[in-house]
């Protein structure tokens, strides 16, 4: 019977948990080098922060270069600023988003949570007790096929939510600030880890 526990001790420390990989800087902080920006103008740089905003006008983006994001995680600090916040984190495609700051359609902050096309958003958690008003805030995605995951600041706030709607091709990462809407936000620190 000893060999058998010998065994097991010594191939314990062997087993491993699979790890993610490093997350790797996608905004330099000093241009816009690797991303896409529109002709709208609402993404300015300010001390090493891209600062978003819009004065009521149409809305726009700022897309990664790379358009061949499948499965990742991306790793993001914002921060809100002034006016009605209605912003988010493009994935994969301009129709699908987590969102940042207040819904347009639902009148509500749905910070952290997915909007889908057809679907809106099929997953309504009150997320907004953990958003820091006035300091910078931490947003994790993780993206795998057709399933979406969120943290903000930490909290879990939506787990493996799976659609059959959302969209799996592989395509660009991007931040949105919505139009008709007077308002800034300010991102930093984004990172991501291709799974």
């Amino acid at each position: 019977m000893k060999l058998p526990i010998l065994l097991v001790t010594l191939t314990l420390p062997f087993l491993t948990v699979a790890k993610e990989p490093a997350l790797k800087s996608i905004f330099n902080g000093k241009d816009f080098a690797g991303w896409t920006m529109s002709e709208e103008g609402k993404f300015l740089i300010e001390d090493g922060v891209i600062k978003a905003t819009n004065d009521g006008g149409k809305g726009d983006n700022l897309l990664t270069e790379k358009a061949d994001y499948k499965n990742f995680i991306v790793e993001l600090e914002f921060k809100l600023g002034e006016g009605n916040i209605d912003s988010g984190v493009f994935l994969r495609d301009t129709r699908e988003q987590i969102q940042i700051g207040i819904s347009g359609s639902l009148k509500k902050d749905m910070t952290a949570q997915a909007y889908i096309p057809g679907k809106g958003y099929p997953v309504q958690v009150d997320a907004e007790q953990f958003i820091k008003k006035d300091d910078w805030n931490s947003l994790r995605i993780k993206v795998i096929d057709n399933t979406y995951s969120t943290w903000l600041n930490g909290e879990p706030i939506m787990r493996d939510y799976e659609s059959d709607t959302i969209i799996s091709q592989p395509g660009t990462i991007g931040l949105q600030v919505h139009g008709k809407r007077e308002m800034s936000i300010y991102f930093r620190n984004i990172e991501v880890a291709e799974l």
